[in-house]
């Protein structure tokens, strides 16, 4: 009990007197430190062959192998293409080409020479490979070709440079300053929200403040964890990392906010509102940090390693957002006082809102007819979610940008002319003795095909007979001599299925044969990667949902309301995919979806769809335990719907900042979690949850003593809400019976003097208010004229037996 206690204090520090200032200057101190750190995330984010592939895959292992044919600097190979349309190339052109050979030869990487130019079969098209070196001024060279390239070009005649190296280059310039860009893009998206949603020209800026803390603390936590742990990080998971940071961040200041709001119509003390407001959305709070987090940290289990590094990363990034926002911000919110809600100030003892609004009425038409509501949502939902039954995942090279760079240009000429794998040819690797590779390098440098060793000659035979395989280039050995590299040019485009099989077929026919030959490249990725995005669905899953599950019996004490909450969740993910593939579709033009989008989108949308279930049913189950089952659905509605609505709208504005990057992939996450976030924020949660709970009655929270309670009767299972609980006193000289009418989702404390301001002192001992579950007096002054009609209660709600209220002659 003294650890539990203790637990509490510290839990409610940041709305202290005097510890409130405590962590303030803790955070300062902290966001000083670590500043520094924060800004060195891009250091460590691996922009590495291997990072976007499975784990252990055999394309991976290539590239690892590939690294002993390099020495120091890897070698990358660029493609310059040209090409004229009408008659063919002529004379001029292929001087033009013969001279931007001679001035590629100045970045040309040490030991390696450019080929005499290819020309295309049908003599439209010139082709030169100009090997490029890894080091530093890599980018610069690729950038010189192409202004070479471009240069001086007779008319008519149209240039691109491509290949490995131009891929590169142009994937970097997508990440290049996309952490920046996207902070800068959703910082400015969720203060314009704020702003609309408080109507405060001050309010909207302490959630930011705060969020910025958060951000500076998940940067430097990922710089450390990746420098001292290993922890994967990615630029594509560093920049979706900042987004999920302002969302979740902001979606938990809304909550508390809102909390601390209502308190202060009920308390004259801001310290002692802001501590309630803390103990009351707190674990609502922390369960829906709690189950984002876990569901990323399911991702762990991927093979692929951006999604491995996705998740860990906002795993940590989730818990640095729940930091802040249950410290920083309500210490900044007592800080400032009331005067912060400008010009919409709570003052003590005055209503927390009037009761005709939208949320009640919502309420009042799905206690009518629930099982009609939840039937019909169900049905929408489902309607939905038969368009992702013929969703196509994959995207190809040409596909993964929303406008084509220079590279996809190249392959895209190139693979018109000239054999479409031509510019990137899929690697062999082979082991073999020192003898065997000295002569295969010798082969290679005098063009003796035969003069190969016994392995790596009949390595050759088996690959040139593989239907679908254009050539075998000559082998190249490792620098310690122990591996041979035979480079395969594919019939079809290397990111083509045709292409895919191919190397299915390769790899078939070469793994019989003596050294452990292995294929790699472009094609093999692809492969290789949609092999394990399959693993990784049928893995990472039911993980998650068996994780979600079980913070949600924990929270509710209940395993029907859970189950309940889980089905409505993988619903919303399956309807929110088919809306997603119809946007994609019909109004986009995308050929498909990114191959990990499917597990992406289902472990944000459950784990982020879930926060507003838990919002949801943690207010009615605390209102239905003083207030009976169908009250506690109908006011926890009422009091979470504006909150809950501003923060569906809030995250979804913020993933919806993808939309605007140059990469399909993430513009593609960012439509889906959108759609799915703003679908459960005005289905799922508005209709179809509330409906359920009230079709199923106390039912849904079985196997607790609530599933016994009838529907609208108080509850006395739990102490913390019985009269005797502290913040429920009764005044001194005031009878219980003597409290106000009670508004939906409001208990009224004393009518009081407003708050004196930021440097009033804090009142001594427990705030006073009124007792939970005791008869309420009658209604005095007009706040509380209800106005009931036939059949409703005092608050607007339907009587549970549907029966107008007796009438007395006068």
């Amino acid at each position: 009990m003294p650890a539990r206690s203790a637990l509490r204090r510290l839990a409610t520090a940041p709305g202290g007197s005097r510890t409130k200032w405590l962590v303030l200057a803790g955070w300062l101190l902290l966001a000083l430190a670590l500043g520094p750190l924060a800004g060195k995330l891009g250091e460590v984010e691996d922009t590495g062959p291997n990072a976007f592939l499975p784990r252990g895959a055999e394309s991976a292992e290539v590239n690892t192998l590939l690294e002993r044919f390099r020495g120091k600097d890897e070698i990358i190979p660029a493609v310059a293409v040209y090409t004229r349309d009408g008659s063919g190339t002529t004379r001029r052109d292929a001087a033009k080409v013969r001279a931007d050979r001679r001035a590629f030869a100045d970045h040309v990487a040490p030991g390696e020479r450019i080929g005499a130019p290819a020309t295309a079969g049908d003599g439209r098209a010139l082709m030169l490979v100009v090997p490029l070196a890894s080091a530093d001024g890599f980018g610069d060279a690729v950038e010189e070709l192409r202004t070479v390239a471009a240069a001086n070009a007779p008319p008519g005649l149209e240039t691109a440079v491509g290949g490995p190296a131009g891929s590169l280059i142009d994937s970097i310039e997508v990440f290049d300053d996309l952490d920046s860009t996207l902070m800068l893009a959703t910082g400015a998206v969720v203060a314009l929200l704020l702003l609309l949603t408080y109507r405060s020209p001050l309010l909207w800026l302490l959630p930011l403040l705060s969020v910025g803390f958060a951000a500076v603390l998940t940067q430097a936590a990922t710089y450390a964890l990746a420098t001292w742990a290993g922890l994967p990080v990615d630029p594509q998971s560093a920049g979706i990392l900042m987004v999920l940071v302002f969302g979740v961040g902001t979606d938990y200041a809304l909550l508390l906010i809102a909390r601390y709001r209502e308190e202060l119509h009920r308390h004259t003390d801001r310290h002692a509102a802001m501590r309630l407001a803390l103990r009351r959305s707190g674990p609502a709070i922390l369960a829906s940090a709690g189950t984002v987090a876990a569901g990323l940290a399911c991702l762990a289990l991927a093979d692929i390693n951006s999604s491995r590094s996705l998740g860990l990363v906002g795993a940590v990034g989730v818990v640095c957002a729940l930091l802040a926002m249950v410290t920083v911000l309500p210490a900044l919110l007592v800080v400032c006082g009331r005067r912060v809600f400008w010009p919409f100030v709570p003052r003590a003892g005055t209503p927390v809102g009037g009761q005709r609004t939208v949320w009640n009425r919502i309420g009042v038409r799905l206690a009518r007819r629930p099982r009609w509501s939840w039937l019909m949502s169900v049905g929408a939902t489902a309607v939905l979610a038969l368009s992702a039954t013929g969703i196509t995942t994959g995207l190809t090279q040409e596909e993964m940008y929303q406008d084509k760079p220079e590279s996809v240009v190249a392959q895209e000429r190139i693979s018109e002319h000239f054999p479409s794998g031509a510019s990137d040819p899929a690697p062999v690797v082979i082991e073999a003795d020192a003898a065997d590779a000295a002569d295969a390098a010798d082969a290679a440098d005098t063009a003796e095909a035969g003069a190969a060793g016994a392995t790596v000659e009949t390595a050759r035979r088996v690959a040139a007979d593989v239907p679908g395989v254009e050539s075998v280039g000559p082998a190249a050995r490792s620098t310690d001599g122990s591996l041979v590299s035979l480079p395969v040019v594919l019939a079809d485009a290397p990111d083509s299925p045709a292409a895919a099989h191919t190397v299915e077929k390769l790899r078939t026919a070469l793994d019989p044969l003596d050294g452990d030959p292995l294929v790699g490249g472009t094609t093999a990725e692809t492969l290789d990667s949609a092999k394990a995005a399959d693993r990784d669905l049928r893995t990472v899953i039911p993980v998650v949902l068996a994780v979600v599950l079980l913070v949600l019996i924990g929270l509710l004490r209940s395993l029907i309301a859970p189950l309940m909450l889980l089905a409505t969740v993988v619903l919303s993910y399956f309807g929110a995919l088919g809306a997603a593939d119809l946007v994609f579709e019909h109004l986009l033009g995308y050929a498909g979806v990114d191959r990990a989008l499917p597990l992406m989108g289902f472990v944000f949308l459950v784990a982020l769809g879930i926060d507003y279930n838990i919002f949801l049913m943690t207010r009615v189950r605390e209102e239905t335990l003083t207030g009976g089952h169908t009250r506690g659905v109908l006011t926890g509605l009422a009091s979470t719907g504006g909150v809950i609505t501003s923060a569906g709208i809030v995250l979804a504005a913020t993933f919806a900042v993808f939309a605007s990057m140059p990469l399909v992939t993430m513009a593609q996450l960012g439509v889906l979690v959108g759609i799915g976030v703003l679908l459960d924020t005005f289905l799922v949660r508005t209709v179809l949850v509330p409906a359920l709970a009230l079709d199923l009655g106390a039912r849904v929270w079985w196997p607790s003593r609530l599933a016994r309670t009838p529907r609208n009767t108080p509850h006395p299972a739990d102490p913390a809400h019985t009269p005797t609980a502290p913040e429920h006193a009764a005044q001194p000289g005031q009878h219980p019976g003597q409290q106000t009418a009670q508004q939906p989702g409001q208990h009224h404390g004393p009518r009081s003097a407003p708050d004196p301001g930021p440097d009033e002192a804090a009142a001594p001992g427990p705030e006073p208010g009124p007792a939970r579950g005791t008869a309420p007096g009658p209604a005095r002054g007009p706040a509380h004229d209800t106005g009931r009609r036939p059949g409703h209660d005092a608050d607007g709600f339907p009587r549970p037996d549907g029966t107008p209220p007796a009438r007395t002659r006068g």
